[in-house]
């Protein structure tokens, strides 16, 4: 059986894996699972940093993200220079994760894949980055939740 499906590949970075990438991740795979497009993305989420490789995301994000229907369960892992030859498009959550990852990239078709979330904004337009709220409170967790399903929703309808 062949499938003539052309699935965009889309990986969300943070400093950690933890927080804000696995919660996006989780976010735009619901929005497509519920939109019946799951056929036509591939979703995964990375780290900048190895530290928490392995690990489920931050508890505090788990729970902020159960409320709203999300389950942020992904395993952390670390970035890689592959990814750029198996994504579309490199979705990071700041200006320090755009610093970084495009440092890693090789050439110009690489650098062009790094894309900010904020780009894909459309409520919040207007704001620099999604913020890590992993050294703040309940506040910082649902802001940058509010902030990634707004990023999710541009993203999505670019991407139809």
């Amino acid at each position: 059986m062949t499938h003539n499906i052309s699935k965009m590949r889309v990986l969300f970075i943070c400093l950690g894996n933890i927080c804000r990438s696995p919660a996006a991740h989780a976010i735009f795979q619901k929005m497509i699972d519920d939109a019946g497009l799951s056929d036509h993305f591939l979703v995964d989420s990375a780290g900048i940093g190895n530290w928490h490789v392995g690990e489920l995301p931050d508890k505090r994000m788990r729970d902020h993200g159960y409320r709203r229907g999300y389950r942020i369960d992904h395993h952390a892992r670390q970035f890689k220079i592959s990814d750029f030859d198996n994504f579309d498009k490199i979705i990071v959550m700041d200006d320090d994760n755009y610093r970084i990852i495009t440092g890693k990239a090789d050439n110009e078709d690489q650098r062009r894949k790094v894309v900010k979330m904020v780009d894909y904004l459309e409520q919040y337009a207007g704001e620099e980055s999604v913020p890590d709220p992993y050294y703040g409170g309940a506040d910082d967790f649902e802001w940058a939740l509010d902030l990634i399903e707004d990023g999710c929703r541009g993203l999505l309808k670019l991407s139809r």
